[in-house]
């Protein structure tokens, strides 16, 4: 078990402080971190290649609901099919092996056309630029029929998956009434992000539920919400531009913003296809996993914004239509990042002066309690500690 792997698990267990991104389903300006676009001969690996342009058809097709969640959502089932047909093809072994890059274009191919039917022309047109593509150095003699043949069969192998994961058949439940709870907008539907489905780490969705935060109206829960005012009296310019920053509610949305900063250091890396694929996987099925515990941590506790119990309070940032703790997309950054961490330790302090950067924006924003950003991220560490101690074989 690795050094960062050891110090994940024990941050599991105390509340710690500042966690990551953004949280809201709302129509404010995305500003997400920038994507690097190589070109084709840049021989980065396949994975990283197919989920940039995934990212890219995220931007072009947005959700019609549940934003964050189905975004997510598809990217996980992306980068699972893409590690197992690249784990897949590297277990065959002798002359006329499947190409790694081949299955892992053709598992991508087999998700995509499952989530983005309007451009199966331009996906299957991209797969045969790819297999076009000069093979890598030691590849030539590896099989690229046989690799896009596995690849699509996993691809499809996952797709089935994913139409049996219970996504959005689990209803919220009735909100809690009272001093304190949290209330729907009006004539909104409340954001059920991935509650009630199937993980791929955890054994029940309250594996990781975090404490109950503080008491509405005690000492511990004033001071929260007065720092919140106070931030909102005397916002600065860089807390306003942080705010909105970090506050990717459309495309790419949370998810996306998060698996091109993973690419970024992929690239940086010059990682393996497999060990490439890994990462995006475990990265991507973490933050699942702990969306699932947030979402189901929500609607537990149903707390109030702060901006309801305090409409003194101002938003520069859209509100999203969810209880405020935890912070779901701390939740969320923090798993991901968390498995990025792992995989590149040299670049850990790097990736958590983001996560600080990102949960203390949404206190900024108004939207969220530092107590929020605190809780989401002890989840998400805990649900990339899972990740790091198990299989998605």
């Amino acid at each position: 078990m690795s050094w960062t792997t050891r110090t994940l698990l024990r941050a599991c267990l105390p509340l710690a402080t500042l966690a990551a991104a953004a949280c809201s389903d709302g129509p404010t300006q995305s500003t997400a971190p920038a994507k690097v676009v190589a070109p084709a001969s840049d021989r980065v690996a396949a994975a990283v290649r197919w989920n940039e342009y995934a990212v890219e058809l995220v931007v072009k097709r947005p959700p019609t609901g549940n934003g964050q969640a189905a975004v997510s959502r598809n990217l996980t089932y992306l980068s699972l099919a893409q590690y197992r047909a690249a784990t897949a093809a590297r277990a065959e072994h002798g002359p006329g092996r499947p190409s790694v890059a081949a299955a892992v274009g053709g598992a991508s191919v087999a998700v995509l056309r499952a989530f983005y039917p309007n451009d199966v022309t331009d996906i299957e047109a991209r797969l045969s630029a790819e297999l076009a593509l000069p093979a890598w150095p030691g590849t030539k003699k590896h099989d690229i029929e046989a690799g896009e043949a596995l690849g699509r069969q996993i691809g499809a192998a996952v797709v089935a998956r994913a139409a049996q994961d219970r996504y959005l058949t689990v209803a919220a439940g009735s909100p809690s009434v009272g001093a304190g709870k949290w209330t729907s907008a009006a004539g909104v539907g409340i954001v059920r992000s991935l509650h009630g489905t199937q993980p791929f780490f955890l054994t029940s969705p309250n594996q990781i539920r975090p404490p109950a935060p503080p008491a509405f109206g005690s000492p511990e829960y004033l001071a929260a919400l007065a720092e919140v005012r106070a931030i909102s009296d005397n916002r600065t310019d860089g807390q306003i531009a942080s705010a909105k920053q970090w506050n990717t509610s459309s495309g790419p949305f949370t998810a996306g913003s998060l698996n091109l900063i993973a690419d970024g250091l992929i690239r940086e890396h010059r990682s393996s296809e497999v060990e490439a694929a890994r990462i995006l996987a475990f990265g991507n099925a973490a933050a699942f996993d702990a969306q699932i515990a947030c979402w189901d941590a929500k609607f537990a506790y149903w707390l109030i914004r702060p901006s309801q119990a305090d409409p003194g309070i101002t938003l520069p940032i859209a509100l999203p239509n969810h209880p405020s703790y935890p912070s779901g997309h701390s939740c969320m950054s923090a798993a991901l990042l968390g498995v990025v961490a792992d995989a590149f330790p040299q670049d850990a302090k790097r990736l958590e002066a983001m996560v600080e950067e990102a949960g203390m924006s949404r206190v900024y924003g108004g939207i969220h309690y530092r107590f929020d950003i605190e809780a989401g991220r002890d989840i998400g560490r805990a649900a990339a500690a899972a990740a790091l101690e198990g299989g998605l074989e």
